[in-house]
């Protein structure tokens, strides 16, 4: 999957605020700084198109782009901690529950989780809601570039144990190296049944 044309389309916060079109979706979710809105920006070669921060929290609304004018990436607020208040944090999570309980147009699913750590109640609870809903879904370790090779494959083999995943079924990421990026790529373009062979 080639990306040609990026277009950020709107921010929203509720169902009535989302964009009106019928367009595929991809979301991505993860904890608080896991490099959400980085690996977004590796994907699409754009380094400033969505807002990075080493501050987590950086995403507080449902960011919408539109990829290639047929494809639409959705960037969710990062839920665990962050550096906001709690009355903000306290409306992320019904934020990302309702849009992910009501969005017709979502196609799957991209789980970030930092290589570095293991997963959380929140990553759990977010697998087995989307297993449960039979939402396709793909789990990225991210920050891959700060393990040596070895420690790479120790920590995927200990978070895919974790999740009942095979080792392959999990994608080693890195902005830094680029590590995982045609991967990726290549599972959004399976997931949306290979449509966007004219882009390669």
């Amino acid at each position: 999957m080639i990306i040609k044309t990026v277009q950020f389309v709107k921010s929203a916060v509720k169902p009535s605020q989302y964009p009106e079109y019928e367009f595929d979706e991809i979301a991505f979710a993860g904890r608080s700084n896991v490099g959400k809105s980085s690996l977004i920006n590796t994907l699409i070669q754009r380094r400033d198109m969505v807002k990075t921060s080493s501050k987590p929290g950086c995403t507080q609304l449902i960011n919408f782009f539109l990829i290639n004018e047929m494809l639409s990436f959705v960037d969710l607020p990062g839920y665990g901690y962050a550096k906001v208040s709690k009355k903000i944090r306290s409306q992320w999570q019904p934020m990302i529950n309702l849009y992910l309980s009501n969005r017709q147009n979502l196609l799957g699913l991209i789980l970030l989780i930092d290589i570095r750590r293991d997963p959380q109640k929140e990553e759990f609870d977010m697998v087995e809601w989307l297993e449960s809903h039979g939402i396709p879904y793909l789990v990225i370790l991210t920050k891959s570039d700060k393990l040596s090779k070895t420690n790479q494959a120790k920590r995927q083999s200990a978070i895919c144990s974790q999740l009942n995943r095979e080792n392959d079924s999990v994608i080693l990421f890195s902005t830094k190296t680029k590590q995982g990026r045609d991967t990726v790529l290549e599972e959004i373009k399976n997931l949306t049944g290979g449509d966007n062979d004219e882009q390669r």
